[in-house]
């Protein structure tokens, strides 16, 4: 039995991971909306084969392709589920799906579900990183994402739902494409810090709270606590804490590899180019300039 629900997946170049997202959801989908921004593997092709109905629009950032998405593919099932490629529904939540979402209460616009991330073959359990409730299933004409940059969410103009059933998040590119994005995420990361008090006054844009939801208080956190932590030392303090008190050393050596790179080298990353943007301002210019133009675009 199928759930009244069509999938939105955004793409490009990921013939390697998007069949196994697909086949994830062919039990239940209604339908699969794929928006491509110019592959040039095979994955439209995969796309197709698979019965995905397939839209092209140019990349300028997630939140963008996400609404544009959710705008321009005549989604007509009561609820969308956004899925990215490189991630797979598992049994439980087919099952939730199949019997169980028609039964929500009415006001229930958004379900959150629990990501699993999974980083050279092993499941990440610790460090902080499960569960991580995210909202991915919401109501059609009644979610947007956020107009961010980086670390965007999708906002909900009821209440959400968390369910506790998974999706796996497993990318089975190589280590050097996961640096290659981080390194591109960073320069992201860096022009919402640049550019902070315009980001936040985006409309729609999530606010921090401390007794806000969980989304509201990661941002709070990240803004009141470790937004006030000195450069040099913030990255560092953050790794000690994900690897150590929240038990990251326990995902063995693919854990820490993964809490390193993502806690402490990416973090650090980040704030070595927000050290050079304030040292010479010409960087600082280009980089706001040059993101700022393909918003344009």
């Amino acid at each position: 039995m199928s759930a009244d629900i069509t999938i939105l997946i955004l793409t490009k170049n990921e013939e390697l991971n998007l069949p196994n997202a697909l086949a994830s959801v062919v039990e239940f989908a209604h339908r699969v909306v794929v928006v491509d921004s110019g592959s040039t593997d095979r994955t439209v092709e995969i796309a197709r084969e698979a019965g995905a109905d397939v839209y092209e629009n140019p990349f300028v950032n997630h939140a963008i392709q996400v609404n544009w998405g959710l705008d321009n593919t005549e989604i007509s099932t009561p609820w969308i589920f956004r899925l990215d490629a490189d991630e797979v529904v598992l049994p439980e939540l087919v099952r939730f799906l199949r019997e169980d979402l028609d039964s929500l209460a009415d006001d229930v616009d958004g379900i959150q579900i629990r990501r699993r991330i999974h980083f050279l073959g092993r499941w990440i359990r610790h460090g902080g990183c499960y569960p991580n409730y995210v909202l991915r299933i919401f109501k059609t004409g009644r979610a947007r994402c956020e107009m961010a940059f980086m670390d965007e969410h999708m906002v909900v103009e009821g209440s959400t739902k968390e369910v506790d059933a998974d999706i796996r998040d497993e990318n089975t590119k190589p280590l050097r494409w996961w640096t290659a994005k981080h390194n591109w995420y960073s320069d992201r990361e860096l022009f919402e810090l640049l550019e902070k008090e315009t980001a936040a006054a985006q409309p729609g844009a999530v606010q921090p709270r401390l007794f806000g939801s969980r989304v509201e208080r990661k941002r709070w956190l990240k803004t009141n606590v470790y937004g006030r932590v000195p450069l040099a030392w913030r990255s560092w303090l953050y790794f000690i804490y994900r690897y150590y008190f929240k038990l990251g050393f326990l995902d063995g050596p693919e854990g820490r590899i993964y809490h390193f790179l993502q806690a402490y080298w990416y973090r650090f990353l980040v704030d070595a180019k927000l050290f050079e943007a304030k040292k010479y301002p010409r960087i600082k210019n280009e980089l706001i300039e040059e993101i700022s133009q393909s918003l344009k675009d």
